[in-house]
């Protein structure tokens, strides 16, 4: 079992003790998470990376409320999950898009905001605002069907960003793109998380996105789930894609690659 560096309470954005979720089946119980421990402080910059099926993906949606687990504690800004998502603490962006094809580029960041009750005109400036910041303010008024994959991810972004969330949770958004595309996407968001300084929980099973991304990366062995190592990082504060063909990016890769190494024995 691994622990993060110690915070402040004051500092802590999401505090995991001793997380367990077992799936009930007729032949065993599948154990997706032993007893994890994890805080997170704000303002950090997290990725879970680790095999497929290893839990990483089960451990971000236990954070945002969408699974529960089956004992320990999880924290979100000192609040249960389930508290914190009527609070609206955070953002979600799935693997895929997820927006409706027949709403403009502006209407599906719009929808969510309006569900929540924000008068239209409200949320329209809102979710201008929000494609503003992700590049997309000359595509307002496009269909998802008329943008590329990743634009359409950027449409998502902006919609989990326009809640103004303080923790914004990524499961591997970018990892059905091409590697040009998610390049770009990677610079864009390491700039728009140096702006905003939001806390980022990131789920990706590339170790060159973990360490490009990254403040801390959580390294996850395969089921049952649990935490191999954590990572800190010791690349500059401020990036760019330059930074990876240094001495320093390449250790960090290669501590990341044994870690997961260490996690299938």
């Amino acid at each position: 079992m691994s622990e993060t560096r110690p915070g402040t309470a004051a500092a802590v954005a999401v505090q995991v003790n001793r997380a367990n979720v077992v799936y009930p089946a007729p032949d065993a119980p599948v154990h997706a998470l032993h007893d994890i421990q994890l805080t997170i402080g704000q303002g950090e910059f997290v990725s879970l990376i680790g095999p497929s099926g290893c839990g990483k993906t089960t451990l971000l949606r236990v954070v945002a409320d969408l699974e529960a687990i089956s004992s320990g504690e999880v924290l979100v800004n000192g609040l249960n999950p389930h508290d914190a998502r009527l609070k609206r603490a955070y953002g979600y962006v799935f693997q895929a898009p997820a927006l409706f094809a027949w709403r403009t580029v502006l209407g599906n960041v719009m929808l969510p905001l309006q569900l929540q009750g924000m008068a239209r005109r409200e949320a329209q400036t809102v979710a201008s605002e929000h494609l503003a910041r992700v590049g997309l303010a000359q595509f307002e008024n496009k269909y998802p069907w008329q943008l590329s994959g990743g634009m359409q991810q950027r449409v998502s972004i902006a919609r989990a960003l326009a809640f103004e969330p303080r923790i914004l949770m990524m499961d591997e958004p970018f990892g059905a793109l091409d590697e040009i595309t998610r390049d770009n996407l990677n610079e864009q968001l390491q700039q728009l998380w140096q702006r905003e300084r939001r806390t980022v929980l990131f789920v990706t099973h590339s170790i060159a996105e973990a360490v490009y991304l990254s403040t801390r990366i959580v390294v996850m062995s395969p089921r049952p789930g649990r935490i191999v190592k954590v990572i800190d990082s010791t690349l500059p504060d401020e990036r760019h894609l330059g930074l990876r063909d240094t001495p320093e990016f390449t250790q960090l890769a290669h501590e990341v690659r044994e870690a997961l190494a260490d996690g299938h024995h």
